[in-house]
């Protein structure tokens, strides 16, 4: 599977390139799904946007106000920002697979060289993670992009890259906390 980057003219971002896992990819990681994510796929959607400096990943309720779905997207992402920043990806290694584009060099990240913050939203939560080295950047895309074929249906490309980022819709509230990995 070739994925890309394209670059946005006088962004100077990467953005991600439309280039889907075939269906038989996206039906095997659905299925292992449940193993690793507490909500139920079907209900959700992943929103993965590359920024100048990392990008987001927000995963949102499709059905407005499902309370129990809200919850378990905020256990989930929380829990994966502690993992994260100790370095540990297993749970996308076993969802995606080990040879997964990116994740070996945000395994590796030096302490201190990515950023991972949590926020609550209204209809879910989101993670965001920066770096200003310019490969770790570049593994974020990656590793954004592969989710994005992965995922199909349930995932979708965000335009912050090309609004100027702005957070006003994502209705930030409740805890944030930031750290860097260590």
């Amino acid at each position: 599977m070739a994925c890309c980057l394209l670059l946005l003219a006088g962004l100077g971002v990467a953005g991600l390139a439309l280039a889907a896992s075939p269906p038989s990819r996206q039906a095997e990681v659905a299925a292992r799904g449940p193993q690793v994510m507490p909500f139920d796929l079907a209900a959700t959607r992943h929103v993965f946007t590359a920024t100048p400096t990392g990008g987001e990943q927000q995963v949102l309720v499709r059905q407005s106000g499902d309370r129990a779905q809200i919850a378990l997207i905020r256990l989930h992402l929380s829990a994966l920002r502690e993992q994260f920043l100790a370095g540990d990806f297993s749970g996308p290694a076993q969802l995606h697979g080990p040879d997964m584009p990116g994740l070996a060099s945000l395994r590796q990240a030096p302490r201190g060289r990515l950023s991972i913050t949590y926020h609550d939203l209204p209809e879910g939560a989101v993670l965001r993670y920066s770096s200003h080295d310019p490969a770790l950047v570049d593994a974020l895309h990656r590793w954004f992009r592969a989710q994005l074929d992965d995922h199909g249906d349930d995932a979708m490309e965000g335009h912050a890259m090309q609004h100027g980022l702005h957070h006003h819709h994502l209705g930030m509230q409740g805890r944030d906390a930031a750290k860097e990995v260590p």
